[in-house]
């Protein structure tokens, strides 16, 4: 199993913002973050493979928005933000030895806006991500055996800022954590809803058998274990300051 990554840029500061007020980042501190982010990858079985640096480009670390990855498929998105068009060339550069690349080529399209449950794609049409974006990957993903539906929003970043799949619990039964303030769980289907009691907690990235999880949030840290659920903290504060969630920094290819 294999995670791509991409290097914090010492620009990181410089980044994109919609939804919080610009604070201090420390870039350093970020990169050691994203280090022991990398390490929870790999202690879940994960190989890490770092896409190439993009140091003038700050958001580039956020690499889950540049490229979906569908089993042996990958899809180039086309960025909502316009200063982040250019990373999209290394990602494609990075993946096309390991997948099938298709490309997104009408409208926009972050990839943090696009979450898959089974064969169903559920895409946020937010800032980032535009209706002709969304019928363009689903024109794309039909053919591949994927059904592509539009979820609603409230007020955040990304669709999956508000929503993750966590994967079955102990049960048997398939998860969706998410946030209250930020969607409605009636549109997602064939899963059991569970709100997340802090609202950043509601973004979480599935690492094989594990839950990854921002530090910081023991409510949520508790609910997730008591239905059985291995979950492993991450601190990434520093990233956080710049709207970043854990599923944000990494492209996960789980098959074996």
């Amino acid at each position: 199993m294999r995670a791509f990554t991409r290097a914090v840029s010492p620009r990181l500061a410089e980044c994109q913002l919609t939804h919080q007020d610009r604070v201090p980042i420390d870039a350093a501190k970020a990169a050691e973050q994203h280090s022991a982010y990398e390490a929870a990858l790999g202690d879940a079985g994960f190989e890490i493979v770092r896409l190439p640096e993009l140091a003038e480009d700050p958001d580039a670390v956020f690499v889950e928005d540049t490229a979906l990855l569908l089993d042996g498929h990958a899809i180039i998105t086309r960025p909502g933000a316009a200063s982040r068009i250019g990373e999209i060339e290394s990602t494609a550069a990075g993946l096309t030895p390991h997948f099938e690349l298709h490309r997104i080529d009408a409208g926009h399209l972050d990839g943090g806006d696009v979450l898959r449950i089974g064969q169903t794609i559920y895409v946020g049409q937010s800032t980032r991500t535009d209706a002709q974006g969304i019928d363009s990957l689903s024109k794309l993903l039909g053919p591949l055996g994927f059904e592509v539906v539009q979820a609603e929003l409230r007020d955040c970043l990304h669709l999956k800022t508000g929503a993750t799949f966590a994967g079955t619990d102990t049960s048997g039964t398939p998860v969706l954590l998410y946030s209250e303030q930020s969607v409605d769980p009636a549109q997602f289907q064939g899963v059991d809803p569970l709100a997340a009691p802090e609202v950043s907690a509601a973004n979480c990235i599935r690492a094989g058998e594990r839950l990854i999880l921002p530090a910081g949030n023991p409510r949520t840290l508790e609910m997730l274990r008591s239905r059985g659920f291995h979950v492993v903290e991450v601190d990434v504060s520093e990233l956080q300051k710049a709207e970043a969630g854990v599923t944000c920094m990494s492209l996960i290819d789980d098959r074996p």
